[in-house]
């Protein structure tokens, strides 16, 4: 793993959409396609805002999936994944080569986990964007999180302070109004990934981050994992690095660190 640490989150967003630019590109060159896993939510919005407006990247050779969705919204929900992909990234570049979504208001959840998982697995994936929830999740794989299983997909129970977190950041007016389960790639799918951009910007992320990169590789810090990874870029602002004692990081290597 390598953390960039930057005060400004442009800068940060900068930094990053330049590496998956080269990632994205020499998997084209080699392969002739590129394909992409991409978060979303609003800490991703400074990542996605680089990319979208990269003139380096022939989309129309990129296949795209994304990590989760709620069990029983609509891609019409406002709080929907799908309608966030669409209307911040899927439009606003040229035509891609494919775009993979998970049917959260599937008739059968069952049936469509297996129906996404069945087509990830033909796909070598090249590069996953990814973030660190407030309860330091991993997709949606909440702790305890399952690091066993090798499905590509599976349905999850959504917990309190994943679910409150949707409500903080405004895509539900109360938590009794955000639903209970989703869809969500699993973490070994995430870890297959040939390489990992986390951006991780803001302070309500902090306690999360030093959880994942100062505690045990835990099923309970989900995205503590990501350590073990070895082409994972961990991209964070000031405020989100705030809680690092960074002296006992010595098993990382620090990049660019400006305190």
């Amino acid at each position: 793993m390598k953390i960039i640490i930057e005060e400004s989150v442009k800068e940060l967003a900068r930094k990053a959409g330049e590496n998956a630019e080269k990632i994205i590109n020499r998997a084209i060159r080699e392969n002739g396609e590129a394909s992409i896993i991409v978060a979303t939510g609003a800490s991703q919005d400074e990542i996605i805002n680089y990319l979208t407006r990269s003139d380096n990247i022939d989309w129309s050779k990129v296949v795209f999936f994304h990590l989760d969705e709620y069990i029983g919204v609509s891609e019409n929900h406002p709080a929907s994944f799908r309608r966030y992909l669409k209307e911040r990234f899927i439009n606003k570049v040229d035509d891609v080569k494919e775009v993979c979504f998970v049917e959260g208001d599937a008739d059968n959840p069952d049936e469509e986990w297996k129906r996404i998982g069945s087509i990830i697995a033909d796909h070598d994936i090249d590069i996953a964007f990814v973030g660190i929830g407030e309860n330091g999740h991993l997709a949606f794989n909440d702790p305890p999180a399952d690091f066993e299983t090798i499905d590509p997909y599976i349905i999850v129970e959504l917990d309190e302070r994943c679910r409150m977190q949707q409500v903080n950041e405004g895509c539900f007016s109360s938590i009794d109004m955000v639903p209970q389960r989703a869809i969500s790639m699993s973490v070994q799918q995430v870890m297959k990934s040939k390489s990992i951009i986390c951006f991780v910007p803001e302070l309500r992320k902090s306690v999360a981050v030093k959880d994942c990169l100062e505690n045990e590789i835990s099923n309970m810090y989900p995205s503590s994992i990501l350590r073990t990874h070895s082409s994972c870029f961990l991209y964070l602002d000031m405020p989100a690095s705030s809680k690092l004692e960074k002296r006992n990081c010595t098993e990382f290597v620090l990049e660019e660190i400006k305190l």
